[in-house]
């Protein structure tokens, strides 16, 4: 029998500053309404959902940005999105800013069952950005000063969701797709669906040579085109897009099946449903051939993706006559 699940990705038009949780929350909850209308059985969200991308803005005392993260999960602002998900008996992915009760914060995501059950939580691993003002920039990126490299690892969990019954699933944020040591992690675990959610802005802000627009999108694609290819999984990267506080934001959210393939692509930098419908089985014919890992991979020479961070030059050869 086929194992067949219907995957929205829920892009989101631009969240401005300005902007309440309400506003958000409500919708999302429209954009569910709209993909189950469509048959969907799992619905994913963008990466900081439920609020502008503030990593853009400086706080000089991390208190006076504490209203930009979530405390718990649901909270009274995030009730409607849960709620909606029961009454529609679809699963969601969300992408939030966590603070722990201990004071930790993380760029996490959450995957939540139609009851209502957080099933799987991951938080964000590969940062980018920095962690002080920088004034030659014309836009800063700060998530490495509003938030901890993720605890969790690459978690990949086994349970049911819709039709298609137990499902792989795995979750990556923004920047962690193009790092294909996390996709291997996820695929080390037969990872079926990964989750994705982004925020990423048109221009490279890093002032350090000039990146076409065409291929800030051909970049993230390729990226998540290859981690599934690779991995023999699908992937759903879902963006927020549009004028941002007046950041512009490149959207083009997509769906991949295990051959690389685009199945669906969002058009607009607005609120948009796509729609796949994803046969797990394609996942069989990777990992049964060509990323069969148990008979082609070779980490005994893979020591140094695991001992060592920065590159390293080559040793030099010099002829002999």
């Amino acid at each position: 029998m086929a194992r067949r699940l219907v995957v929205a990705a829920a892009q989101m038009g631009p969240i401005q500053k300005a902007e309440g949780r309400d506003v958000a929350v409500d919708r999302m909850v429209r954009l569910m309404e709209t993909a189950a209308r469509r048959g969907a059985e799992v619905v994913v969200y963008p990466e900081l959902a439920l609020t502008t991308f503030f990593p853009r803005w400086y706080h000089e005392n991390l208190a006076e940005a504490d209203h930009w993260y979530e405390h718990a999960l649901p909270s009274n602002e995030t009730a409607p999105l849960f709620d909606a998900a029961r009454r529609l008996g679809v699963a969601f992915h969300l992408g939030y800013a966590e603070k722990t009760p201990e004071g930790h914060r993380y760029n996490t995501a959450v995957f939540v069952h139609p009851t209502g059950e957080i099933v799987l939580k991951y938080r964000k691993v590969h940062l980018p950005g920095h962690a002080e003002f920088d004034p030659v920039r014309k836009v800063q990126h700060l998530e490495k000063r509003y938030f901890e490299p993720g605890d969790l690892g690459f978690p990949v969990v086994r349970a049911p969701v819709g039709s298609a019954g137990p499902v792989n699933l795995g979750m990556l944020i923004c920047n962690d797709r193009r790092w294909p040591e996390a996709w291997r992690v996820l695929g080390l675990q037969q990872v079926e669906l990964v989750m994705l959610g982004y925020n990423t802005p048109s221009l490279n802000m890093e002032n350090r040579g000039f990146e076409a627009h065409h291929l800030r999108v051909a970049h993230s694609h390729l990226s998540i085109q290859a981690g599934c290819y690779q991995n023999a999984c699908f992937g759903v990267g879902v963006a927020k897009a549009g004028s941002e506080d007046g950041h512009e934001l490149f959207g083009h959210s997509i769906i991949v099946n295990p051959q690389g393939e685009i199945m669906a692509q969002a058009t607009s930098w607005d609120d948009e449903v796509i729609i796949a419908d994803c046969d797990l089985g394609m996942c069989e014919l990777g990992r049964s051939t060509i990323f069969n890992f148990a008979r082609h991979r070779r980490p005994e020479h893979y020591a140094r993706i695991t001992s060592q961070t920065g590159s390293e030059a080559p040793a030099v050869w010099t002829p002999k006559g």
